[in-house]
């Protein structure tokens, strides 16, 4: 039997533009709606969490990223977008956070939740040529020492489910190429 429904959670937090995450807007085959609304009969209907496109904000909007981080939300596919910085770099500060932890209020680095999330995710996709390959960010002499997903997980890293990172290069990544991936992964894991 076909899962109904599967979580997207979309990072946003790397360095970079949010070009990726617009793009996905105009794609038409299949279209962000048509995977959302379950109009594809053969895959689960997709419940999306990204920052640009939610309803949701705060702590409501983070509430899916602590449970998947604690284990109680699976399963899951991550999308990272944007660039990933060396936080090991610098004496003090940060470069990139996501959210604020529940205990201290303090920022949650956007390395920290790639290190609780990945390791528990169906799948990993790194979206659009800053989380694939660094991008722009990852040039010679740029103190944030940003690197592509693949570069900060490792070349030959798998998730959960076996599955390398799923890079998916452009800047911005061409719309259909976006969610005709997905899809793809979509009907893997329908089987």
């Amino acid at each position: 039997s076909i899962p109904e429904e599967i979580d997207v959670l979309w990072i946003t937090a790397g360095l970079s533009c949010d070009g990726e995450t617009v793009a996905m807007t105009a794609a038409t085959q299949p279209s962000i709606e048509d995977l959302m609304l379950g109009a594809l009969p053969w895959v689960p209907r997709v419940r999306l969490h990204n920052p640009l496109l939610s309803y949701e904000n705060g702590e409501e909007f983070m509430e899916r990223f602590h449970r998947a981080a604690a284990g109680q939300l699976a399963p899951f596919i991550l999308v990272i977008e944007g660039s990933i910085p060396n936080e090991k770099n610098k004496r003090e500060g940060y470069w990139a956070s996501f959210g604020t932890d529940r205990r201290t209020g303090q920022p949650i680095l956007t390395c920290d939740w790639i290190d609780r999330l990945a390791p528990k995710a169906w799948a990993v996709m790194a979206v659009g040529t800053c989380a694939t390959y660094g991008g722009i960010h990852a040039m010679a002499e740029n103190p944030t020492g940003c690197m592509g997903l693949p570069d900060y997980l490792g070349w030959e890293w798998k998730s959960s489910a076996g599955i390398p990172i799923v890079c998916i290069p452009g800047c911005p990544v061409q719309p259909d190429n976006l969610t005709e991936t997905l899809l793809y992964l979509l009907n893997m894991f329908a089987g």
